[in-house]
């Protein structure tokens, strides 16, 4: 399935603000006015295009990477940079920082920074769904690096297993931390280990938004019709370190070059433009209006007061 152009234009400035959303993140933390925090800058299109293919009754359950994923679902960014310095307008009232934000009205369950949390919790949350009768189903983002733990395995044998409504998805990002994938992985793709556990999976180039959304609305039309999991697995690339701040010391130049090349919004862009969905000065447009809404985000943020003491001990427990 391919987005009509409406869609894609909207798939596109969402990217946009994920991308300028996240490096302001950063330059804020840089400056000592924000905590540090792990990005997704380079994968975008793999949140946006996932995310693009669900209903608002499906679940979502995210990684240390989540900003992406809410931004993507439709998060308020006032809102989720509050909660990212603490404030108490915040989605969790300034608890959770930018590393465990969960947002009910979104159907964002949680978002784990423990490697393959989320994965220990996606079967359960599915397990539910199903055995109350509920619609929609539950979608788990993970990284190449949580594949590489044994909840990894549990998780889809339990999937198959139960005949669960899960949908995986595996952003293949390259790097686990610190260390590239090429030093813990023997080989490619990861989709054939998920394949033998007996579901079907699927490899995309995660940095083509249009490809992405396809592969993603197949995969949820086919486990909204068979109740069975599915496995995606998104191969795109991690442009910033691996926590702010990170100079990235560890990664080979020439390889970043060549992924920077390949970054999928000006992709995107270039696409639309060559298609003649969009005039170049459409994109400026787009851009200007991402500013403000970051602007406005930050103002909001930091008028939003710090949560009272009493606040420390509430929501400790479901």
């Amino acid at each position: 399935m391919t987005p009509d152009p409406i869609h894609r234009i909207s798939m596109l400035e969402s990217m946009m603000l994920i991308r300028a959303f996240e490096e302001n993140v950063a330059a804020l933390q840089a400056e000592g006015r924000a905590p540090g925090t792990c990005t997704s800058v380079g994968q975008e299109a793999a949140a946006v295009g996932a995310i693009r293919a669900l209903q608002a009754d499906d679940l979502i359950l995210s990684n240390h990477r989540s900003v992406a994923h809410l931004l993507a679902r439709g998060a308020d960014p006032g809102r989720l940079l509050a909660e990212i310095l603490g404030r108490a307008d915040g989605y969790c009232r300034g608890k959770s920082g930018s590393l465990h934000v969960s947002a009910k009205e979104l159907g964002v369950v949680l978002t784990s920074t423990i490697v393959g949390g989320e994965l220990s919790l996606a079967p359960g949350v599915a397990l539910a769904q199903k055995m109350r009768g509920r619609p929609g189903l539950t979608t788990v983002f993970f990284g190449d690096g949580a594949a590489c733990e044994g909840i990894f395995h549990e998780s889809l044998n339990l999937a198959a297993t139960w005949q669960l409504p899960l949908l995986f998805v595996c952003e293949n990002n390259e790097w686990q931390a610190y260390v590239h994938r090429r030093e813990t992985m023997p080989g490619n793709p990861i989709r054939e280990w998920a394949a033998s556990h007996q579901m079907r999976a699927v490899s995309v180039d995660g940095n083509d938004a249009d490809a992405v959304f396809a592969a993603a609305s197949l995969a949820a039309e086919t486990i909204r019709a068979t109740g069975r999991p599915y496995f995606l697995e998104l191969n795109t690339y991690r442009l910033r370190g691996h926590y702010e701040p990170d100079d990235q010391a560890y990664v080979d130049p020439a390889e970043l070059q060549a992924a920077r090349h390949a970054e999928p919004i000006k992709r995107l862009a270039e696409r639309l433009i060559a298609e003649h969905v969009l005039a170049p000065g459409e994109v400026a447009a787009m851009e200007q209006r991402v500013l403000a809404t970051l602007e406005a985000a930050l103002v909001f943020a930091q008028a939003s007061p710090y949560p009272d003491v009493a606040e420390l001990t509430t929501h400790v427990y479901a």
